[in-house]
């Protein structure tokens, strides 16, 4: 931890992570309160935490398990919401909207999702199952092409990120333009590592809606092939960022496709809900996945449990910022030398919505910023970015 480079700040000026904290957080306040039916005092709570925003970052006041574990990194910080380290911030913000809205605490409120509409809307008919379905529809028969058009859905789909709604594309499929835009693309190497087969394949999962259906997809598609003999998904255990996954959102997905007129997502859904019965789909969660730390502090028994996968796949933005760290990397330090502490063989998946990035060749950034000098942060571009142990 202390080789890595300076953190990302919020009191960066003109940078992407202050803009979260001055412009996109507070108006997604708002949009929280105009999504739920909340009480007065849920909503004057949603609005002090707008107004403190702009002020000092305060304690967690309720009494939760974690209560004293969030206090200790405020007190650590002693700074205001935008001079403070920016995932960590962003952390303790979502933790700090489920305190507003009572989801620890007994009553109406308890363990109510404050996003469940937003989440429902993305299984409407016409909105994921129909890109997966066409997905499905349309998967090569080669298991090496399947497996690659598999990977370009999972990569693309992390752009359908309801907290970031401004780089949404409902298209989420990799279409042929779509590989110019992989800026590191270790796809080959990652089938090199599955087509012999694995024991086991571990998800390090992220949103719900697409993302979370073509997550499927590569789970089904590796558990059929014979590709995996279990796929385990690491799940939120609580709300986090909008739309990232917990357990009871990935059985939403599949109730969803079990009930589509889709023959096709019918069978798909059979098809997981067995594996699940059988525990060669394995759904699990854990405390550290919602908090302020970087992956590398992951405690013992997480790591332990993670090093037993053949392969991880750490997917999205959020998970990529703390696989490497939220920092001022120079973006031609090698993928190896910013991740090579994780315990287990590893590809991480992800569209670019924060400014770090590793493991380009020289003189590619200074490229991607002649061309658009937004390519950091608008989601239009990923990586498929490979670590052998």
């Amino acid at each position: 931890m202390s080789a890595l480079p300076p953190v990302l700040m919020t009191s960066e000026p003109g940078s992407f992570a202050h803009s979260t904290f001055a412009v996109r957080h507070p108006q997604l306040l708002d949009d929280l309160i105009a999504w739920n039916d909340y009480p007065p005092e849920i909503v004057a709570a949603l609005r002090a935490l707008r107004a403190e925003i702009f002020g000092v970052i305060l304690p967690l006041r309720e009494d939760a398990s974690d209560q004293a574990d969030w206090n200790s990194s405020v007190r650590e910080q002693r700074k205001s919401w935008l001079d403070a380290p920016w995932y960590w911030a962003e952390a303790y913000f979502w933790r700090r909207i489920l305190e507003a809205v009572r989801y620890f605490q007994p009553g109406a409120f308890f363990r109510r999702d404050p996003y469940a509409r937003q989440k429902e809307r993305e299984y409407e008919p016409t909105a994921a199952p129909r890109a997966l379905l066409a997905r499905l529809q349309n998967l090569p028969a080669r298991d090496a092409e399947a497996f690659d058009a598999l990977m370009r859905a999972s990569l693309w789909g992390n752009r359908t990120d309801l907290s970031y709604a401004e780089v949404r594309d409902d298209s989420t499929d990799a279409r042929a333009g779509e590989r110019a835009n992989v800026m590191v693309d270790d796809t080959a190497r990652v089938w090199q590592h599955v087509e012999p087969r694995c024991a086991r394949i571990d998800f390090i999962s992220d949103n719900v809606g697409p993302e979370l259906l073509f997550d499927l997809a590569l789970a089904d598609f590796l558990l059929r092939g014979g590709f995996a003999g279990q796929v385990v998904f690491h799940l939120k255990p609580q709300p986090f960022f909008v739309s990232d996954a917990m357990i009871s959102d990935v059985r939403l997905a599949l109730a969803a496709l079990a009930e589509s007129g889709a023959p096709e997502l019918r069978q798909f859904a059979r098809r997981l809900n067995r594996a699940i019965d059988e525990k060669r789909f394995v759904l699990i969660d854990h405390p550290f996945w919602v908090t302020g730390n970087f992956f590398h502090a992951l405690p013992p028994e997480l790591r332990a449990n993670l090093a037993r996968a053949d392969l991880v796949i750490s997917k999205g933005d959020a998970n990529y910022r703390r696989l490497v760290g939220d920092c001022h990397w120079d973006p031609t330090t090698p993928f190896e030398s910013a991740a090579g502490y994780f315990p287990a063989t590893l590809v991480a998946l992800r569209t670019l919505k924060a400014e770090l990035i590793v493991g380009l060749r020289q003189g590619e950034a200074e490229r991607f910023q002649a061309q658009d000098p937004a390519w950091r942060v608008n989601g239009k571009r990923g990586v498929i970015q490979f670590l052998r142990k």
